[in-house]
């Protein structure tokens, strides 16, 4: 079994519009192959400081977060993590847009962050 794990920040249940400003992430192990779910954790996510995330994010174990809006640094951090990036995620719940993910029908727009 290939596992991924794919993490969302969220805010109120869905998708954070601005990744800076989430509440918690929400971390899913994947089955690759099968494109299932396996486990689902949350975790409140700790206070904002720039750099701080892709560090704790890497500590749990994330391959990937998908987000709606990250600045280019945040990205960069991310990717020097060896955490992939995917930004302009819909505001939706955790468990849809990574099901929408594996399904190949996740529709990103921009990237609603600039900075």
């Amino acid at each position: 079994m290939q596992l991924l794990r794919i993490a969302v920040p969220t805010v109120d249940g869905y998708l954070c519009p601005h990744f800076g400003h989430c509440s918690a992430f929400v971390l899913m192990d994947v089955d690759k192959e099968n494109k299932t779910i396996i486990k689902k954790e949350s975790y409140e996510a700790p206070p904002h400081e720039p750099g701080l995330l892709p560090s704790w994010l890497a500590e749990k174990g994330a391959d990937l977060i998908i987000a709606g809006g990250m600045g280019a640094r945040a990205q960069d951090l991310f990717n020097h993590k060896g955490i992939g990036v995917i930004v302009g995620a819909p505001s939706e719940t955790p468990e849809k847009v990574v099901n929408d993910y594996l399904s190949g029908s996740l529709l990103c727009g921009q990237n609603l962050c600039d900075h």
